[in-house]
């Protein structure tokens, strides 16, 4: 069952969707709520990315209810280093958007950023922004360039950046902090970093990269239960 924090509609949808959560979802979502930058480690079908995104959700759940609706505004920026790992989580995050809007008259919107993305697209997206903009480092730094997508950009709360040791030691790693530096710039303020990633060790360093600032690390990696039968 999701903590209590969380709102009954959600709890809902979590319940006739999946059973307990995982160990990493449960620390990941602790530090999230505290409002913490949280780097989340730990291997592929662990939960990460909804460890990431169900406390946004929820709280846009919360203020679409207590406002009568939400305005179209960017809250979350999710940064992937793949396009089609862009895609992909589009699409998985299609499925708890319309089911919670089922529960709930609250619409989340999201929308894809990326080379791929057609013209009227994207000028129907600086028209209505989404509540969450999937993009990938170079959209980003290409979204932060220009005046009208800039602008799109300073309501963000929170950014997450998914398979962060993908481009840690690289050209595009150096890059994307930039990026992330320019974002808080652009913003006015310092939003709340999520970092998900794959084990590594030393897994403070990865921590290091997402932000310079105190950072909660829930490192999962290591440890994996065993069902053995003879």
């Amino acid at each position: 069952m999701l903590p209590q924090d969380f709102h009954p509609v959600v709890r809902q949808w979590w319940e006739s969707r999946f059973g307990e959560p995982t160990a990493a979802q449960l620390d990941g979502w602790r530090a999230i709520r505290r409002g913490e930058h949280t780097l989340i480690a730990a291997p592929a079908g662990s939960g990460k990315t909804l460890a990431a995104f169900l406390t946004s959700i929820d709280g846009l759940l919360k203020e679409g209810l207590e406002k009568g609706g939400l305005p179209d505004e960017v809250r979350v920026i999710y940064v992937s280093p793949l396009k089609a790992l862009s895609a992909d989580i589009h699409k998985n995050l299609a499925t708890p958007r319309r089911e919670i809007h089922a529960l709930s008259p609250v619409k989340i919107t999201a929308a894809v950023r990326s080379g791929d993305t057609p013209q009227a697209e994207r000028a129907a997206m600086l028209r209505t922004p989404p509540h969450i903009l999937v993009t990938t480092p170079e959209s980003l730094y290409l979204l932060l360039t220009a005046e009208r997508p800039r602008e799109m950009l300073k309501t963000a709360q929170v950014v997450i950046v998914d398979e962060i040791h993908a481009v840690l030691q690289s050209r595009r790693g150096a890059h994307l902090a930039l990026s992330l530096e320019r974002l808080d710039q652009v913003c006015g303020r310092k939003l709340q970093r999520i970092g998900l990633s794959a084990t590594q060790k030393p897994i403070e360093e990865v921590a290091r990269f997402l932000t310079n600032e105190p950072c909660s690390i829930v490192d999962k990696g290591h440890k994996r239960k065993i069902d053995l039968a003879i």
